[in-house]
């Protein structure tokens, strides 16, 4: 009897719930029976919960049965159920199972819990493509996967994991509850690929950002969510911020949304599309900035290239595919920033010719010029002179100023505090004189900076030595016909009253007025080093040629004038005390150097 108790166990929970579970059988696994009563009573049903099972006791007998209660037992592994082939309910919640194997074969499954196990992974539900609800709350699943198949599934329950990542939601057409409360989840995607979804539950996750949670705004048919205990939510305009997100929630957090709640998440929805399209706009309009500078200084390379290496014999040159790219696209640009005006590409001069308001022009104090040639720029600056009164502060960054006579085209400004020429693109500021030329011709500007550094009075009075003497002799010595060819309109002007005006008052001729350098003044000296416009140059052409030899003349003249004073300089002192020598050695025979002196005079007389 003892042996036979041992092995023969009978538990009975209700009418039809006698269960006699046995240890031994022929084929090595435990079997549990029912008596044929039992099994008359309740042929679908069988609850086996909480009688300290190990493992699934092989069911004799129950071929019919739909629903089979495991709860809270010690089961580890599940088997022994293949044969139950319409079970529609298996419940194996609270036990210890690590692996979903053994349930491929229940084809006609609808409910399984599995729910406060040790499982890790989704697995083994190839055939269960029946299932109506799966709960498997309370594991150790990190992922989400192997589920696509399962289309009429319509709750899942993955609560209390440790998934980070809501995703592998394909296919789950029918879906309308998804619970994954208690998770360490910070993204959610593919929300929106579920057509059904109905109830969403992620509360108490790692969810800081709604900006994880976009793919709620494309959910149609989510009615209820929940965030609470998530970063997100602790956010003074997190309720507004989950209405703007899904607009037709009508509970959040087991809260029922009012109307007042609605339309104030519709306002602030309003709101954050108008400051999107603004970013938007912004965004495009640099980008549109970004590539009109980018062709700006395609179209600068190939302009530079053509001037330093010009074509041999009329070859037509290849043109890249980015210089092409350039004339499908603005290569231009002109924006106002603050009080600087910027200007990139030949076309941005375009800009100076627009009608400017008074105010707008006049706080206008700085000009930058970018991948524009200087020659281009020089025709604009006297409209600019006019147009922008407060001007003080010209840049120029690879305009290809490369002479000094060009600097000298910067005059026509007529007021300038600071002046800064890049030595990107401008071979001139590689010149060692460039500096001091620039202080001299532009000496009535009265300068304050040039590239950053201040000009200071040794700077006037060096380039005064170095450009003075060569300004005041072109300017005495230039005939008066080619004074007038050389200067411009004021400039002729002002020349044509002192030759004639001041000469009939003072009575004295032109040549006497062009030799007197102090009535022309130092103001004409420096307006001779003048740059002449490309129309100048057009219709001029000849003269222009005839006024550049002579001057080289001038220059070579001044040269080597000023070449002879330096030697006459170093030799006068030896040729002084020669002479001195000469006269005291004549004078010490006094009759003789009298008589000498005689001879002379009487010689002159004759």
């Amino acid at each position: 009897m003892k042996n036979a108790f041992l092995n023969k166990c009978v538990f009975v929970t209700g009418p039809g719930d006698a269960i006699t579970l046995s240890e031994n059988s022929p084929s090595g696994f435990p079997i549990a029976f029912r008596s044929c009563d039992d099994c008359a009573l309740s042929p679908e049903r069988i609850d086996l919960d909480r009688r300290c099972l190990e493992e699934c006791h092989l069911l004799e007998g129950m071929g019919r049965l739909r629903l089979l209660n495991f709860q809270h037992n010690l089961i580890t592994h599940i088997h022994n159920l293949s044969h139950l082939r319409h079970l529609a309910f298996l419940d194996l919640y609270d036990n210890h199972i690590s692996q979903m194997s053994g349930i491929s074969a229940l084809a006609s499954l609808r409910v399984l819990m599995l729910g406060k196990n040790r499982i890790q992974r989704t697995c083994s539900l190839d055939n269960l493509t029946k299932l109506d609800i799966l709960d498997l709350h309370g594991n150790q699943i990190s992922q989400i996967g192997n589920l696509s198949h399962l289309s009429e599934l319509r709750v899942l329950n993955l609560a209390g994991n440790c998934i980070s990542r809501v995703d592998n939601l394909q296919g789950l057409d029918s879906l309308t509850e998804l619970n994954l409360r208690r998770n360490c989840i910070s993204t959610v995607t593919e929300v929106d690929q579920l057509p059904c979804l109905q109830r969403l539950f992620l509360s108490c996750n790692s969810i800081t950002s709604f900006d994880e949670l976009a793919c709620l705004g494309e959910s149609c048919s989510l009615y209820e969510l929940t965030l609470d205990g998530n970063p997100v939510a602790l956010e003074t305009w997190y309720k507004q911020a989950a209405l703007r997100c899904v607009l037709q929630l009508r509970q959040l957090d087991m809260k029922r949304v009012t109307e007042e709640e609605r339309r104030m998440a519709c306002v602030m929805a309003r709101k954050e599309d108008e400051k999107k399209r603004e970013s938007h706009k912004q965004a495009m309009h640099k980008e549109k900035r970004r590539l009109a500078i980018r062709n700006a200084a395609l179209q600068w390379e190939g302009v530079r290239a053509c001037l330093e290496h010009p074509a041999q014999n009329g070859a037509k040159e290849e043109v890249s595919p980015e210089a092409r790219a350039v004339h499908r696209g603005d290569s231009h640009l002109a924006e106002l920033d603050g009080e600087t005006l910027r200007l990139f590409g030949l076309g941005a001069l375009e800009a100076l010719e627009r009608g400017w308001g008074v105010q707008t022009a006049g706080a206008v104090t700085v000009i930058a010029f970018r991948y524009i040639h200087f020659d281009a720029i020089v025709p604009t600056l006297p409209r600019i002179r006019v147009k922008f009164p407060n001007l003080s502060h010209l840049i120029f960054l690879e305009t290809n100023v490369s002479r000094l006579p060009q600097l000298a085209a910067l005059a026509q400004v007529r007021r300038l505090d600071q002046l800064t020429i890049h030595p990107e693109g401008n071979p001139v500021v590689s010149l060692s004189l460039w500096r001091s030329f620039l202080i001299y011709r532009l000496h009535h500007f009265n300068l304050h900076k040039i590239n950053n550094l201040e000009v200071t009075m040794n700077d006037v009075i060096s380039a005064e030595r170095l450009f003075g003497t060569l300004g005041h002799i072109a300017a005495t010595e230039t005939p008066r016909c080619r004074l007038l060819v050389l200067l411009e309109e004021s400039r002729k002007r002002q020349l044509q009253f002192l030759l004639e005006g001041r000469g009939r008052r003072a009575g004295l001729s032109p040549e006497e007025l062009r030799d007197n350098g102090k009535l022309l003044g130092e103001g004409l000296s420096r307006a001779l080093f003048n740059y002449p416009s490309r129309d100048y140059l057009f219709h001029h052409k000849e003269i222009w040629d005839q006024d550049r030899l002579y001057i080289q003349a001038q220059v070579q003249r001044a040269s080597d004038t000023n070449l002879k004073g330096e030697s006459l300089h170093k030799l006068w002192p030896s040729m002084f005390m020669e002479m001195v020598r000469d006269y005291v050695l004549e004078m010490r025979d006094r009759p003789t150097f009298r008589q000498a002196c005689l001879n002379r005079l009487s010689t002159q007389g004759k």
